[in-house]
């Protein structure tokens, strides 16, 4: 049982990471909210059970989703937590039951709650010093967002200066677009050729992360408040429903829709009669969000992992109709995941007419046992991604449907990884190659500067690029004539192109985009084989040991290396002049407080980036970890320092400041 939880918990992280960056990353999710919080609940009760196998990229310590590169990077002084959700007035009475056992209220006792609606957007935090807005932010990973202030700007719903003059403030909210704006964005979309926004959750993303906030202006947008981080000590409020009166009273916009309600059938009451009004409100909403009332209470209460005791949303239940599969769809993701669609009769749910259904993953049709023909089930899950539940009635086919073991992108084997069937033709296949291009070249791989998301997308549809090994044979001229080209950014491009050739051997393969393999694991794989060769002739279980890491990295590792195109494109870079070199520690032995020695970095520096003090502990031979561990030689910790620090602390480690460090790498 230990070893098949190990492997479930396994596949669930990654499974739910993999979800996560397409919602928050791509803003393309593959399944519903309710079967992502169905993940969710399996992977926290596993891990309750079996503590030990919580992996380190667990997303039960992560609240959002991952940090987009394009924005400049805001940490939140308090972190902006994440709701648990609830689906049943049983699970709604176990909330209650739960907040009275911790606070040691008898059963019978009627706490007071605050009742809102649950708004399908997305979370931001506005900061206001002197009345003033100065910065806004996306909820991120909940500890660190994406500054995208100049696009909250564009939004008339929050307002630049206050109605009252108070020192500071960190409002949060929810930003979200209406139907009718969603609607008409979606048919303009369509005339334009563009693709098309799943739903209006997604088009608000996608609208508040624009580069350009002129675009995010004309997509009438709309901001309501549900709380707030830290305030100065001048504002004094003692309840939830306090707190929002007094955001109303100071002109932040407040849905009208707030209540206090005695005991929790009070807010089963609320959830009733939003239920009956849900069609008709201007905007979608997923349920109702119940908080404890008294704001005493609430710290009492405080959190658990990822979100608050004191609060809960109680959604929707799913809508379900009976369709027909008349075909399956098979297409390949940016990450080489083959997702198997399944195209439907169409049918109404919930007043949306639906004609195609996720079926997951291999593992998912097996055990569901989907075909071509089938009468099946299918439910909008949490009204938002439709997902086939079950077969009502078995057709033609025997037995479930089986995915291509050839990439129907370019033809190359498949490999199951995890849950998912992948292409390993990580550098060359075509439905991957734009994602692959944009993370090769990015700031903290190669650092090819000009060669974002936007100018990738056309040198690949002008056929320009088809694998990264082909940036280095661009040629001057090649990019006249296309749109943002001239003479001076044409030469700035090759010059930056030319600049990477000369790369540290960690960040090229770094860059690689090897699967499961970021900056902290590049680094080890070169410390421990050197270079490619030394990485190529590694076994499955070589590479597992030496790191600790697990099986499913190495063999992750072990397959890119098998994949001929993947080392073709290896070759090729090599051979254009590409020449990664390795930080030969030995070299560095009169360091003798750097090298082979271990840093973690936590809070801000004064003198250096985060990626400038780590690259000068590499550059010196010395090792950047991730996680705070026993073996640790420093822990270099800057202004307002994290939760890294706070365990540091407790397992007594070496702890030096900023100024500690320069002496050490002098």
């Amino acid at each position: 049982m230990s070893i098949e939880a190990k492997k479930r918990i396994d596949e669930l992280t990654d499974a739910i990471n993999y979800h996560n960056y397409r919602y928050y990353m791509l803003e393309d999710p593959v399944i519903s909210d309710f079967e992502f919080d169905r993940l969710i609940k399996e992977l926290a009760a596993l891990e309750n059970t079996y503590p030990q196998y919580v992996r380190d990229d667990s997303p039960s310590k992560r609240v959002g989703g991952a940090v987009s590169e394009k924005f400049g990077q805001v940490r939140h002084n308090i972190p902006m937590l994440s709701l648990d959700n609830t689906y049943s007035r049983d699970e709604v009475a176990e909330f209650d039951a739960k907040i009275k056992r911790f606070l040691g209220y008898p059963a019978t006792e009627e706490i007071e709650y605050e009742c809102e609606l649950k708004f399908d957007g997305l979370a931001v935090e506005l900061i206001y010093r002197d009345g003033i807005f100065v910065q806004g932010s996306t909820r991120g990973d909940g500890v660190t967002g994406e500054d995208v202030t100049a696009n909250l700007k564009t939004i008339n719903t929050i307002p630049l200066k206050l109605q009252k003059n108070i020192g500071y403030i960190e409002v949060r909210g929810e930003v979200l677009m209406d139907k009718k704006g969603f609607k008409r964005l979606n048919e303009e979309r369509l005339k334009e050729g563009s693709s098309l926004f799943a739903n209006p959750r997604n088009a608000a993303s996608g609208s508040i992360r624009q580069l350009d906030p002129e675009v995010t202006s004309k997509r009438n947008l709309i901001m309501f408040a549900y709380g707030t981080g830290g305030y100065s000590k001048e504002i004094i409020f003692e309840t939830q429903f306090e707190m929002m009166n007094f955001l109303r009273a100071a002109g932040i916009n407040i849905n009208k829709n707030v209540a206090v309600v005695k005991g929790i059938s009070g807010a089963i009451d609320f959830f009733d009669g939003v239920a009956k009004k849900r069609e008709s409100l201007p905007f979608e909403i997923d349920g109702i969000v119940i908080k404890v009332n008294d704001l005493k209470l609430q710290e009492r209460l405080g959190e658990i992992s990822k979100s608050p005791r004191w609060a809960t949303a109680y959604k929707f239940s799913a809508k379900q109709e009976v369709s027909e599969i008349t075909g399956i769809e098979v297409s390949v993701g940016r990450t080489g995941i083959l997702t198997p669609v399944a195209i439907l009769k169409p049918v109404n749910i919930g007043g949306v007419v639906v004609k195609r259904a996720t079926l997951h993953n291999q593992d998912e049709i097996n055990k569901k046992n989907i075909n071509i023909g089938d009468g099946v089930l299918v439910e909008r899950s949490g009204d938002v991604i439709p997902e086939v539940v079950k077969v009502i009635s078995k057709g033609g086919n025997s037995g479930p449907f089986k995915l291509p073991e050839l990439c129907p992108c370019c033809g190359s084997l498949t490999v199951i990884d995890g849950a998912a069937h992948r292409c390993m033709n990580e550098l060359s296949c075509p439905c991957q190659i734009k994602g692959t291009i944009v993370h090769f070249a990015s700031k903290r791989a190669m650092d090819i500067e000009g060669l974002g998301e936007k100018i990738v997308d056309k040198l690949v549809e002008k056929g320009l690029i088809k694998n990264v090994a082909d940036i280095y044979y661009l040629k001057k001229g090649d990019l006249s004539g296309l749109e943002g080209f001239g003479e001076k950014s044409e030469e700035n491009l090759f010059n930056s192109i030319e600049k990477s050739k000369n790369i540290s051997y960690d960040r090229f393969i770094y860059a690689l985009g090897i699967r499961h393999v970021g900056e902290h694991i590049a680094d080890l794989l070169v410390k421990y084989f050197g270079g490619i060769e030394g990485i190529k002739s590694a076994g499955i279980e070589e590479l597992s040991s030496r790191f600790g890491i697990g099986e499913e990295i190495g063999k992750s590792i072990f397959n890119f290396f098998r994949t001929g195109s993947n080392t073709a494109v290896i070759e090729r870079l090599f051979k254009a002049g590409v020449s990664p070199h390795i930080v030969n520690v030995s070299a560095y032995a009169g360091y003798g407080k750097i090298a082979g020695k271990s840093f973690i970095f936590t809070g801000g520096l004064k003198d250096f980036t985060r990626d400038e003090a780590e690259n000068s502990v590499k550059e010196m031979g010395g090792i950047v970890e991730k996680t705070v561990k026993k073996k640790l030689d420093y822990v270099v910790a800057g202004n307002e320092p994290g939760s890294k620090y706070d365990k540091a602390v407790k397992l007594k480690l070496n702890i030096i400041n900023e100024e500690e460090f320069k002496e050490l790498i002098k």
